[in-house]
Order: C-alpha cells, then structure tokens, then sequence
C-alpha cells in the first residue's frame, strides 16, 4: 500500500463499543492499515448513546469524524470523503444507511475505489433473499468489491450470485495491542463467562448454550456480560454484569476457568464466521467453549486450542470434566496459533493484497498497446 493511501471509512463507532460489536474488528484493521502507510478518516454518527459511552479517546491512528444524524451532515461527511483513494460503506451503522449505500458510490471520482464491508454479511444476504426490492440489491455489483466479516465460500458464493464483481472475507483477529494475558481480577472470578448484548437472533442461543448449562451446574459460577439482560430472568448462580467496557475484556478473558462464545443463529448458519470475542479470548490465553459452527478448524483445532459444543448439555459436560490445568493448556496452545496466523496484521496484508490488484488492473487497461 503506498504511503499516504486515504481511506475514508463510514462505519457505527471507532471509539465506542456500546451496543457495537463491531469496534474491536474496526480498530484492529484500521490500526494495522494505518501502520502500512493507510491515512483513514472514520466518519460515524452521534447516535445510539455511544458518544455518551467512549471506550477510547480519538486514536493517533485515524482521524474521527463525528457527524450528526442528519441528512445534511450525511452529505457534508460525504463531501469530506470526496477524491480518497477508497471509500468505504460498512453495514449496520444504523442511521442513514440505505442513503449511505447508494451516496457513497455516488461520490466516486475517477481513481476511486468504493468498498461495501459487510460486518453481518448473514443477515444481508437473507434480508435481499426475503425481500428482491430491497434496494441494496441493485447496488452490490456497482461496489467495486464486498468486504465481509466472515461467511467463508458461503456468504461468497451468495454475493456473487446477487451480482458482486468480488467478495472477499476479511476475517476477525487479534490485536496485540490491547488484548492479551493480564492478572486475574476477582470481580470475572468464575466457572464460565459469556460476553455478548441481548439480540432477536442470539437470545435462543443464549438459552440453549449458556442458560441450560448454568440449570445443569447449579454448584458452578456464570457469569453473563453485555447489554439488554437486565430485564430477563436468569439461574440463581449466573451474576449479570451489564456492558463490559473493552479496558476489562482482557481480565473477563483470563479470570473465569473458561469463556463462552455463542455465534448469532444466521451467522452459525453460514457457518465460517467466527466472532471478533474468539480471537480476543484466544489472544488473551483463555480456554475457549463454543457452539458448533462449519469451518471452525480453520481458525483453532477442536479439542486441542477450543472445546465445541452442540447444546447446552455438551457446554455442561465440557465445563464439568475441565481442570484448571487443561484450561491453561487450551489456552496457551490457542493463543499461540493465534498469533502465527491470525492477527490483524495477517488480515492487512490480506486487504492490502486485494487493493493492489485493482491498481495492478488499472495499469494493465490504461498501458500502451
């Protein structure tokens, strides 16, 4: 990527994680592009409450934009984006997105290329599935590509088939730089943590993977992370926590004997969508358990770097039978393969990789007969 690379990025926050899932997959790219020479704006708005619930300050790493949740600010930040190398629309922003979709290829320049990055690429593709006048159908094979979170041949497969020039899965990973190994911290002291908000489409899960376990194992301590779970009742021995800010993912990470990641039921479905909260376990040395997805041993090897489990009974039997010492061992084992070939630097390149060959494209097409 050539010094000075501008990336304009419109996405939900860079700076604040509550009720975001996608913030960790966000500063871990941005980080890693900008230390390959990228200079990136994000540009996301004031909505949401999640100005009001910053985990960080503006980084060194990218310039924020934040833009009121009106039509006329959407276009001024468009403005601003205006002649930058790539502009990026990522979903699920959660205002303004349908006139995000169409503006931003509308604010292409000559030598621009205009990105679509698909943090929930299965719920998408089933939205356009259920409904052909969606109007997002019309515009994916005018994005020069589709970069989603995960999906694997699958989610490729489906976007090509709705018209995608390319769609190219850019997988969640580690940062090394804010998570990793850290003290236990007495107030995630537990036998199994879950992290993750109270969504439609995760709450089942939830019941059958994280619930019924705790009803099975009522001598065990659960512990439940995330926001929207205050109203739902829960076992006697599982301790609701509310938003776990990101400064504590590390010490929710390494404190319980294991953690718990439960995928949302679409993107389990699909299969190869592994969450951003696996690669930040991992990283941070934690033996991981989770549901039964497709494509999992591409990422950790079943039994030796995660536990899997197809239902509650399964978690139950995992957590009952886990000593401490073959908690440890999972995972420092997973935390190492972690950082061979999982990091946010490997998805970079990745990005970088697939970047240049639109340039190396361009040359070739405008290159003297």
């Amino acid at each position: 990527m050539k010094a000075g690379f501008r990336i304009s990025f419109f996405g939900s926050s860079l700076v604040s994680a509550y009720w975001n899932g996608a913030a960790t997959y966000y500063r871990g790219l941005i980080r890693a592009l900008s230390k390959r020479g990228a200079c990136i704006t994000f540009f996301e708005p004031d909505a949401h409450g999640r100005q009001q619930h910053r985990d960080i300050a503006d980084p060194p790493w990218a310039a924020v934009r934040i833009y009121q949740p009106e039509e006329n600010a959407v276009f001024q930040a468009l403005e601003e984006a205006r002649g930058s190398d790539l502009i990026v629309k990522a979903s699920g922003i959660g205002v303004f997105d349908t006139l995000l979709e169409a503006a931003v290829l509308d604010a292409r320049t000559p030598g621009t290329l205009v990105a679509f990055w698909d943090v929930d690429a299965p719920a998408t593709l089933d939205r356009i599935a259920a409904n052909p006048a969606d109007p997002f159908r019309a515009l994916i094979p005018r994005y020069d590509v589709i970069f989603t979170y995960g999906g694997g041949n699958p989610v490729v497969e489906a976007y090509e088939r709705a018209g995608a020039r390319r769609c190219v899965p850019i997988y969640n990973a580690l940062d090394e730089s804010t998570h990793g190994p850290v003290p236990p911290d007495l107030r995630f002291a537990s036998d199994l943590a879950f992290l993750g908000n109270r969504l439609p489409d995760r709450e089942a899960r939830v019941e059958q993977f994280f619930f019924t376990a705790a009803d099975r194992l009522p001598h065990c301590r659960f512990l439940l992370g995330g926001s929207g779970w205050d109203g739902r009742p829960v076992p006697q021995n599982v301790k609701r926590l509310g938003h776990v800010y990101t400064a504590d993912h590390n010490a929710f990470n390494c404190t319980p004997r294991a953690v718990l990641n439960i995928n949302r039921e679409s993107m389990a479905r699909y299969g190869f969508s592994p969450a951003t909260r696996i690669f930040e376990a991992a990283g941070a040395g934690a033996c991981i358990i989770t549901d039964h997805w497709e494509g999992i041993g591409q990422f950790l090897a079943p039994e030796q770097e995660i536990l899997v489990a197809h239902d509650g009974a399964d978690v139950a039997e995992h957590l009952d039978r886990l000593t401490p010492e073959q908690a440890l061992l999972i995972g420092q084992t997973a935390r190492r393969r972690i950082l061979a070939e999982h990091t946010y630097r490997h998805r970079a390149e990745q990005v970088e990789k697939t970047l240049d060959a639109f340039s190396l494209r361009s040359q070739l097409e405008t290159a003297p007969a």
